[in-house]
């Protein structure tokens, strides 16, 4: 990721509400990014924007059952 690039992170609705399983996201036109929001300084994943949609829809899916 390019030092330059700013990023604004926001908790994922996703996340636990006990407060030990946040999750961070942040977007930007090319990628999505994922991260400990407990580590902010620690490692960062990043997705294709289509990806990340996937994804969640999956886990949407699951929680409906």
């Amino acid at each position: 990721m390019a030092a330059s690039l700013e990023l604004h992170w926001f908790k994922s609705s996703y996340s636990g509400g006990s407060g030990t399983e946040c999750v961070e996201c942040a977007y930007t036109s090319g990628n999505a990014f994922i991260r400990d929001s407990k580590w902010g300084e620690g490692s960062v994943i990043h997705v294709q924007p289509g990806t990340w949609h996937v994804f969640i829809g999956a886990l949407a899916q699951d929680a409906l059952k």
